[in-house]
């Protein structure tokens, strides 16, 4: 890994902290990547689900690892930030493929991904974040997503206690970051800040709490994950609706400046001829 990525990676694990959580909103391409570094994000989060809509999957281990690898290194070589990348279960069967994802990752110039367990045994994402880890040592953040209330896993009086316990397991086998989507109720989310002994992520979108609020519990990360692009593809549904219903064009309005947009696609290839 070259020092340019080893300072990325301290970087990305020093935006870490409760007093200010990292907000990510959620890339899947060059251009959405670069919209949000422009909006001063200090880091780009990938979204999995994003990513294979764009290249006409579905969401679920459906990409290959050469296609999530060439979508992160893309994503990593057009911003100056630093770059996580959501690597579903880690493309591959067991985890000597996983070892190998991650190091492509590395390869790519990501700083950290997330790898999650779904419906699987806690055992085999434990496997899986250990494998990665004697992979690339010190030089990826790995944050293990729990889908206990994603997917409703479990009785909901033992949720809090089995995401817990799934926590503290990934974090023996070398995780640097827990992350919990489908939870927001900020009693919960403090429960789990206060047992996890690593920085906590937490999925947020309209009418969960600020920011700021899920920081004032001990969250350390906020993410949008699909959520952007979902917004992204309503918005051209919209105009399609409008423009073959009323024959209208209002969806159009707040669209970002042809030229600003533009400008940002000319920037990365300036910059990289120059270096």
């Amino acid at each position: 890994m070259t020092t340019t990525q080893q300072d990325s990676v301290h970087a990305f694990r020093a935006l870490h902290t409760s007093d200010r959580p990292l907000a990510l909103a959620n890339a899947w391409d060059v251009a959405s990547a670069l919209v949000v570094e422009s909006a001063g994000a200090p880091a780009i989060a990938t979204t999995s689900a994003g990513v294979a809509w764009s290249l006409g999957r579905p969401d679920g281990d459906a990409l290959t690892r050469d296609e999530a690898v060439a979508a992160i290194a893309r994503i990593a070589a057009a911003v100056t930030v630093p770059v996580t990348a959501d690597i579903e279960t880690g493309y591959g069967d067991g985890p000597d493929d996983v070892a190998e994802t991650v190091r492509q990752v590395v390869a790519a110039g990501a700083a950290g991904v997330n790898i999650e367990d779904g419906t699987r045994p806690p055992a085999d994402l434990a496997a899986r974040l250990a494998a990665a880890r004697d992979a690339v040592g010190d030089d990826l953040f790995l944050n293990a997503r729990i889908d206990t209330y994603l997917f409703g896993l479990g009785e909901d009086g033992t949720r809090l206690k089995e995401t817990l316990e799934r926590a503290h397991r990934y974090v023996e086998a070398g995780a640097d970051g827990i992350f919990v989507p489908g939870v927001t109720d900020l009693d919960t989310v403090a429960a789990l800040a206060a047992g996890i002994p690593v920085p906590l992520n937490v999925m947020v979108g309209p009418g969960a709490p600020s920011v700021a609020e899920f920081g004032a519990v001990g969250v350390a990360r906020v993410s949008l994950g699909s959520g952007v692009a979902q917004a992204a593809y309503t918005a051209a549904r919209r105009a399609a609706q409008e423009l073959l219903g009323t024959g209208g064009y209002a969806p159009l309005a707040d669209a970002v400046d042809f030229g600003e947009l533009n400008a940002l696609l000319s920037a990365p290839a300036s910059r990289h001829s120059s270096e």
